[in-house]
């Protein structure tokens, strides 16, 4: 079917049903520049380019789906976040966005610590060469492995994330001879604006110890007490996607009261505090984020104030910033197959791809903006879900946005912040192959984690 000729959906005049988009922009030809890596530009004729390549190119040597990922404009936030932050603080990125060997190493090149939460993403930060002082190892479980590991290697701190692990990580680091920094992560009460699923300072969740009826403060006696730990401070994460400050001051000035009593009742000042991370990012044109320096004034600001209120040196400030860097910096390619128009509803733009490289839409309601990338189109906006191509009514990557009605199969369409959670979380789903990280900078385009194959899966597969 040519492109004139296909069955256009509903136009955005003729239908408002309720969902998770704006209104069309007034071009959609022209990319908002909030929600893509920084080198993205479009050409005269509509083709979209990323570090000075062309998106047909890349998809020509690369394939669909892929995530193409900025690489300047990645290191350029490690920068922003390192300078807004300075000497006296720490910035640990967390791995948990996503992580490879070659960020591994961009990491360091930038100054930036590491923060990691299981034994595979210790695995690869060791293997590309990032100091163990420099990482932190978080996680609610760790195992017996983990932890000696991490002992073994020197890590700079562990974060403690229960009565339990207290004990566990103080007997293992005595037993090796050694003396472990520690900090010990707190739930504050604090819920941040966010999805039930990502928010994680409540008490109601899995994660830490809760400043609710002394529990933190007798963690803190417990870990005093041990040799085997050195307890250099305390950690708060407050959750995720986080565009208000309000969460973040309430939180400082319940672990700075913590840090008064332990004063207080040990004559002890922690030198360290962990603010977390979470802080969000543009997904869509209606996002706002802070910039680096704009948290880090106000964060040192508040710490600063309430430490002053109860007589205390102001510890080391730490951040964990994960996709507040890495997120913006990549968008996911596809290919248009199948277009399905509901009547009064929507057009239904399927892909090759889905929930198995982006899961979040599916697992947290996320919003994401979507563009025709591969070419220029004067048709007007036309309403449309774009989905994938697995065996799952759940399988949506934007749940509702504006592409021109002129859209047709082989066209290609680009998601733009997909560099935090989407590659990390990927599947298998339906044995679908995980797609490659392919890195662009200044005219030049690299693998840096590569496709999967159909040999991958049959080698794990020994029945």
């Amino acid at each position: 079917m040519s492109r004139s000729a296909h069955p256009a959906g509903p136009r955005h005049a003729d239908v408002y049903p309720e969902g998770h988009y704006t209104a069309p922009a007034a071009d959609l030809n022209v990319l908002d520049e909030k929600v893509w890596a920084r080198t993205v530009r479009r050409d005269d004729d509509g083709v979209v380019s990323v570090g000075g390549i062309e998106v047909s190119r890349l998809a020509e040597e690369f394939g669909t789906p892929a995530y193409f990922l900025d690489e300047s404009d990645f290191r350029a936030r490690c920068r922003a976040w390192a300078d807004a932050f300075g000497p006296d603080a720490d910035v640990f990125y967390a791995g948990k966005a996503f992580l490879s060997r070659a960020v591994v190493r961009w990491l360091q090149e930038e100054g930036l610590n590491l923060d990691v939460c299981s034994g595979g993403e210790l695995t690869t930060a060791l293997d590309a060469g990032m100091p163990a002082e420099r990482i932190a190892f978080h996680g609610n479980n760790k195992s017996v492995e983990e932890i000696e590991r991490a002992v073994r290697v020197g890590v700079g701190r562990i974060v403690l994330d229960s009565f339990q692990e207290i004990v566990r990580v103080a007997h293992i680091a005595q037993s090796m001879g050694r003396r472990q920094r520690v900090q010990i992560r707190v739930t504050v009460g604090v819920e941040a604006h966010t999805h039930e699923f990502i928010a994680t300072a409540h008490e109601d969740q899995k994660f830490g110890i809760a400043l609710a009826d002394g529990q933190a403060a007798e963690a803190v006696r417990r870990a005093l007490r041990l040799d085997g730990i050195e307890l250099i401070g305390i950690h708060s994460h407050i959750g995720s996607q986080i565009f208000d400050m309000a969460g973040f001051e309430v939180s400082a000035r319940r672990v700075v009261q913590l840090l008064a009593e332990v004063r207080d009742e040990h004559g002890v000042e922690l030198p360290e505090i962990d603010l977390g991370g979470g802080l969000g990012i543009a997904y869509t044109s209606e996002d706002d984020p802070s910039e680096p320096h704009q948290i880090a004034k106000a964060l040192n600001e508040i710490v600063s104030r309430e430490c002053e209120a109860h007589g205390l040196a102001t510890p080391r400030i730490s951040v964990e910033p994960g996709r507040a860097i890495v997120g913006p910096t990549a968008f996911t390619l596809y290919e248009v197959g199948t277009i399905k128009p509901l009547e009064g509803l929507r057009t239904y733009v399927s892909v090759d791809g889905g929930m198995s490289d982006n899961i979040r839409t599916a697992l947290y309601d996320a919003e994401y903006s979507v563009a025709l990338v591969s070419r220029a189109s004067d048709a007007e906006p036309m309403l449309v879900r774009v989905v994938g191509k697995h065996c799952e009514s759940g399988d949506i990557v934007v749940r509702d946005a504006f592409l021109p009605a002129d859209l047709a199969p082989g066209d290609l369409i680009a998601v733009p912040a997909t560099g935090a959670y989407c590659r990390s979380m990927a599947s298998n789903y339906n044995h679908s192959l995980r797609p490659p990280v392919v890195a662009v900078n200044d005219g030049r385009a690299r693998v840096i984690v590569r496709r999967e194959t159909e040999e991958d899966l049959l080698r794990l597969d020994v029945g």
